[in-house]
């Protein structure tokens, strides 16, 4: 390693280093590739780790035995790239924040004669669009709020009808189709709309009194709703008694470190007041990096996608590369963008008001109990980290028909349902299955990446081809599996008898079937079982409707198992041409599939 660090190029770029078991230990970025990677090292009298650095880079450093480095060609791109690398490849003593996702906004295109808004992740084509927002929560309750108050064109293709529909007749809309209003007087219910985006008093008195008509006339139902949509706008941001008189647009980052975990808090103030906001707990690994943390964050947040940005941004610590974050985000929007880091004034007031938020989650996140059974799993598996975020995957067939797979998401809240992903496979085999399954996963990573854990129904083998997988993509992740006891060759699954068998990198473990350990795992297992069956019979079902419908036009089992054998699935039949049918099965065939004279 010693020759490669004295041979490395005065270039922007990205370095990894790797431990004896060739582990991705750590990542990260330089402007000048040789003079950052040096100054990790002391060259005399000796070559040891500098003693400088901090004890988190110290530990890393104390395991690496090789590095390897990619080039750039600017200090923007290995801004980029190293941030890219680390949600996917998942390094040990990197942080790993997980916020990646995009926030919606309320937008309205005004060049339109008769605008009406509408909610985007995207930005939008137009000289004329104005965007209000991020909402990281409640943008549709306060989309559906704007619609129940002010008489605005309720649907795009209303306008299309040139006629008054049901709208105008319940008073949600003036009918401009009919030109029941001019453009205008249409304008001036836009203009009051717009100023309830961000000051919601009037819109959440006028939608209170809604809900008191519909509840005195005992619609209880409809009033709960009204009820769930005005506590939504209402929660929609922090309590806070700052108001800028002025116009002030700004974004307000504050990250702090408690003794496991992290939170992200995001303040966004449009016009002088906190529109909305935001937080994301996460777990960091070893010592905590301010520098690291915010450069993750801030570059996740703001994407070539996003569909506004704003001028200003705010951060509660000073950090290093800050002027680089700012450079980087400046050329993806093609705008000057500010970063500052404010010590008096209205903008340090709102960087104390997140940072007493920051310690307020912080307090909840470390009084709750509920990862104490995860931190038991990772001790008695010798899990490289608690388990915060599991994925577990399990596959179904019946003979080869209808061959899909499952994966299942745990996280500290419990079930993310939203995440969880299902797969139609090709292979034939249960093997191949599972090899398909986690190949698509890991292409994955680089979009939404790795969790903390992985448990896969199944035996040692299984286990060994994830490990594999993971280590051709070198990432770092924590994998087991859980199989039930074979006898003679067969799972043995009489009932009270069963008993499961867990394996991991270096042990097999058997624990008693009132384990509350072994029962977390077999509830992710189950989860994933019960995930893919389901979508299996389903598919099955939809198959069978398939097959039915071919032996119906004459075409027997035997015919149709062959087709399957070769396409993969009925849709790859349907969309097959003539002379391939024709090439699998016969003349006949083919023209009955596709109902051609040919």
């Amino acid at each position: 390693m010693q020759s490669i660090i004295k041979a490395l190029p005065n270039s922007a770029g990205v370095y990894q280093y790797f431990d004896s078991n060739d582990k991705l230990l750590y990542i990260g970025k330089a402007k000048n590739l040789k003079n950052r990677v040096k100054s990790y090292w002391r060259f005399t009298p000796s070559f040891v780790p500098n003693p400088s650095q901090n004890p988190r880079i110290l530990k890393m450093l104390d395991e690496a035995v090789r590095l390897e480095y990619i080039l750039v060609g600017s200090e923007k791109d290995a801004l980029i790239l190293e941030n890219s690398l680390i949600k996917q490849l998942k390094p040990k003593y990197n942080i790993l924040l997980r916020d990646d996702k995009t926030y919606p906004y309320i937008y309205i295109d005004d060049s339109l004669p008769f605008p009406r808004f509408e909610i985007t992740r995207k930005a939008i084509k137009g000289r004329d669009i104005t965007y209000y927002g991020p909402f990281p929560s409640g943008s549709k309750s306060l989309f559906d709020g704007l619609y129940e108050v002010y008489p605005l064109v309720q649907n795009r293709s209303c306008l299309k009808a040139k006629k008054a529909c049901l709208f105008y007749q319940i008073k949600k809309c003036l009918a401009p189709c009919e030109e029941k209003i001019t453009q205008e007087e249409y304008r001036d219910i836009v203009s009051s709309a717009k100023v309830a985006i961000t000051k919601r008093k009037p819109l959440i008195l006028a939608l209170t009194q809604k809900m008191q008509e519909l509840a005195s006339q005992e619609r209880y139902e409809e009033a709960g709703a009204f009820r769930d949509m005005i506590n939504a706008i209402s929660s929609l941001t922090i309590s806070s008694d700052i108001d800028l008189a002025n116009s002030l647009n700004v974004d307000i980052w504050a990250i702090k470190s408690g003794e496991e975990r992290g939170v992200v808090v995001k303040l966004f103030m449009r016009n002088g007041k906190v529109i909305s906001s935001d937080y994301t707990l996460f777990r960091h690994t070893h010592i905590f990096d301010i520098d690291e943390a915010y450069r993750q964050a801030i570059l996740d947040f703001y994407t070539k996608d996003s569909p506004d940005i704003n001028q200003n941004i705010v951060v509660a610590d000073s950090f290093e590369d800050m002027d680089s974050i700012r450079d980087t985000i400046s050329s993806i929007f093609d705008r000057k963008i500010e970063i500052t880091h404010p010590k008096i004034g209205a903008k340090a007031k709102l960087v104390s008001l997140a940072l007493q938020n920051a310690d307020e989650l912080l307090r909840k996140s470390e009084n709750q109990t509920s990862t104490i059974m995860e931190q038991r799993v990772a001790d008695i598996l010798s899990l490289s980290s608690i388990p915060y975020r599991v994925e577990s995957f399990d596959n179904s067939h019946l003979m080869g028909v209808a061959t899909v797979g499952g994966m299942v998401v745990w996280d500290e809240n419990g079930w993310d349902k939203s995440s969880y992903r299902r797969y139609e496979l090709n292979s034939k085999d249960e093997y191949g299955q599972m090899r398909e399954m986690l190949s698509r996963r890991i292409e994955k990573f680089a979009k939404e990446p790795p969790p903390d854990l992985w448990i896969l129904d199944g035996g040692l083998a299984n286990l060994n081809l994830a490990q594999m997988l993971l280590k051709e993509a070198n990432v770092n992740l924590d994998v087991i599996a859980i199989a039930k006891e074979k006898i003679d060759s067969k799972a043995n699954r009489a009932k009270g008898l069963a008993r499961d068998i867990i394996y991991t990198t270096n042990e097999i473990f058997e624990l008693r079937g009132d384990d509350k350990r072994l029962m977390w795992i077999q509830r992710q297992r189950d989860e994933a079982h019960r995930y893919a069956i389901t979508y299996h019979q389903n598919r099955k079902r939809r198959d069978d409707n398939q097959i039915s419908l071919l032996n119906k036009k004459g075409i027997g089992t035997a015919t149709v198992k062959k087709l399957i054998n070769y396409f993969g699935t009925f849709e790859a039949i349907e969309s097959a041409s003539y002379d391939e049918i024709k090439r699998v099965t016969n003349s006949k065939i083919a023209k009955i599939i596709k109902n051609t004279n040919q």
